[in-house]
This record gives structure tokens, C-alpha cells and sequence, in this order.
């Protein structure tokens, strides 16, 4: 009897893994899937915190695809492991703070581990030839295989015909005329794949969902990193970047400022942690400040959560000032009025 071929596949959530599974599947291959969590995924937070994303479905697209294919999904925890390659990116950065070439080689050496500690054959992506430009080109594709340690045991199924044959298909695993051979940026044809494939809902942009591509939330990160004076960063670190607006007056404190009740109701949860401002007359949004305000910046601080607020018009707030241990007092402040300097402050 023919040995029942098994392969691991990178579900990242969108569009392109849920098809390279596909492909796969439609040859006889079994396929468990592998999804790496390092802290820095947009979906699976702010879509469930923010008020305004409440019409977005509130589901983990990784979980969700493994389900479409009916496959089985491992989540795994590499938040701390993952920092070295945040930090450290032997390849540089993308337009952002994104390591995307580390950020590959890292995921697959981690599931070279997986199939040599569980049983199975090779490894697949749903990578596009041509698709991204910092990790997905011809050049870049032989430099993950290698460094990750994967060689020719790594299958990208949407674009195996425009690279060299792996071992899968080699070996007669796979069939190699039933692979794709997509190339660049254009989506049509992953949509019609998807047609064909009966796949009505799917997440989209593909590979969209890091925070580490956006520009905001990488200026964010930077300015972490300055303030602090290194690069290393805990979990809540970088879950407070992703939520409220950020504001820095000095060098020695920052203000995060609720957009909406559902951060505020997030937010809510550090209380304990910072300094916290609420307005308490009118209105308005909880703040936390990330630092070491004097008493004078605290009254700059409340001038400007009250700016935010519905007496953001009015002569005079009151402002509530909780400290850490739960002491709290009031603050009357004139809204702060120079937007100018806000947006100079803003992070």
C-alpha cells in the first residue's frame, strides 16, 4: 500500500494559505495546519476591542480557515521567542518595523521542528512569487529553504511551477502539473481559485494581518523603543500599542487615550498598572499615562484627555486622577486648545 503522505501548512488566516491547503488536499495529501503566535496580529484583538469594527465578524481567521478545510490547527506561543527576530532581523526591516524575511524563516525553521517531532513529510505556504517584495521573490525563496533548514522540503503550491521541483514532487507525492504557477501582485487569480473552490467568505488582505506592515503602529513601536532606551518589550507593551491615540509632550511620559468605549473598556484592565485620568463632569474617554509625570504635567495631561471629551467647549472639567494604588483626586482644567501641538505630539 502507498504510504499516506502528510504535510504541515503556515495558516496565516487569509486567502492564499486557505487555497495552497486546498490545492494540496485535492491530491490525497493529509494536512494539519500551524499558526505562530508572536503578539503582533491585527485580527485578533482590535477587531473584538474597537467599537467601530463591531460590524466585522469576530473570529480568528487561522481558526476559521482550518475549519473551511476541516483541518486540524496548532496555535502556538512564540511571543518570546520571536523578540530575537523583532530585534535582531538578520535581514534588515521592510517599509515598517516588519523583518519579513526573518519573520519567514523563523515560522518555517519552527515547522521543519514540528514535522521531524511529529511524524510528517513537508511543509507548505501559501506564498506568491512576486507577491510581496521583502521575502516573496525568486531570490529570496531559496535563501528561507536554506536558512531555515526546510531545503527541498518546502512547497509553495500556488506558485511550485515557476520554481525548482522539491523533493514531494520529485518523490511523485505530488503532482507537479497540478500545482500552480501564480505570479505577482494581482489577486484575480486567487479569487477565481476560490470560486472554483466554493470558498464564499475568506479574510482579506492576505498576509495583512501583521501590525509590524503598519506605519502608525510601527512609529509607536520606535517611539517605545527611544523612551525606553532598548529594544526589549513585555506582551502588554506592545497590546497598548495597538489601542488608543498616542501622545507624547516630554520624553518622560506618554498618554494613551481611549478612541472609543470598547478601548476604554480594554484599558480599563491596566488601571492598575498606570496613572489614569477619567473626565468626571462631562463625558469622555479614560486615559492612562506610560511614564513619570510630575504634578505639573499631570495637569497638562488632564487639559488634554478633557480635550477629547464633550467638554472639550467648556471653560473648566473636572478630571479624575487615579494613582496605581487606587488614590484618586480631582483636577479642574481648562480643555487644551492648540492642536497644532497636538498633532506635533502625537505618536
Amino acid at each position: 500500500m502507498t504510504k499516506q503522505r502528510k504535510a504541515v501548512a503556515l495558516i496565516s488566516g487569509g486567502l492564499d494559505s486557505l487555497l495552497a491547503v486546498k490545492m494540496i488536499q485535492e491530491q490525497g495529501i493529509y494536512v494539519e495546519g500551524i499558526n505562530f503566535f508572536t503578539g503582533f496580529c491585527v485580527e485578533g484583538h482590535t477587531h473584538a476591542i474597537r467599537n467601530n469594527d463591531k460590524e466585522k465578524a469576530k473570529r480568528n481567521n487561522a481558526l476559521w480557515s482550518a475549519e473551511q478545510l476541516g483541518i486540524k490547527l496548532h496555535i502556538i506561543d512564540v511571543i518570546d521567542e520571536y523578540k530575537d527576530v523583532l530585534i535582531n532581523p538578520k535581514h534588515g526591516y521592510g517599509t515598517n518595523m516588519n523583518p519579513c524575511l526573518d519573520c519567514k524563516i523563523f515560522m518555517v525553521q519552527k515547522a521543519k521542528q514540528w514535522i521531524q517531532e511529529n511524524g510528517f513529510d513537508f511543509i507548505i505556504t501559501g506564498e506568491v512569487l512576486g507577491q510581496r517584495p521583502m521575502s516573496q521573490t525568486k531570490s529570496k525563496f531559496p535563501i528561507v529553504a536554506k536558512q531555515s533548514g526546510a531545503d527541498d522540503l518546502l512547497v509553495r503550491p500556488l506558485c511550485a511551477r515557476n520554481l525548482e521541483p522539491t523533493l514531494p514532487e520529485i518523490e511523485g507525492w505530488l503532482d507537479r502539473e497540478k500545482l500552480g504557477n501564480l505570479s505577482g501582485r494581482s489577486r484575480k487569480p486567487q479569487f477565481a481559485m476560490a470560486k472554483e473552490f466554493g470558498f464564499e467568505d475568506f479574510a482579506q488582505p492576505a498576509g495583512g494581518c501583521c501590525f509590524l506592515t503598519d506605519k502608525f503602529y510601527s512609529a509607536k513601536l520606535v517611539d517605545l523603543w527611544q523612551s525606553n532606551g532598548h529594544k526589549e518589550y513585555e506582551f502588554d507593551d506592545i497590546m497598548l500599542l495597538k489601542v488608543g491615540r498616542h501622545i507624547r509632550p516630554a520624553p518622560h511620559f506618554k498618554i494613551i487615550i481611549a478612541r472609543d468605549e470598547g478601548e476604554g473598556r480594554f484599558m480599563q484592565g491596566y488601571r492598575k498598572e498606570f496613572i489614569s485620568i477619567n473626565p468626571d463632569s462631562h463625558r469622555g474617554s479614560l486615559a492612562l499615562i506610560d511614564g513619570t509625570p510630575t504634578a505639573e504635567d499631570l495637569e497638562l495631561v488632564a487639559s488634554i484627555v478633557a480635550r477629547y471629551g464633550q467638554g472639550k467647549n467648556e471653560e473648566i472639567v473636572t478630571m479624575t486622577i487615579a494613582q496605581k494604588n487606587g488614590d484618586k483626586r480631582d483636577l479642574d482644567v481648562k480643555p487644551f486648545n492648540d492642536d497644532a501641538k497636538l498633532a506635533e505630539w502625537q505618536v
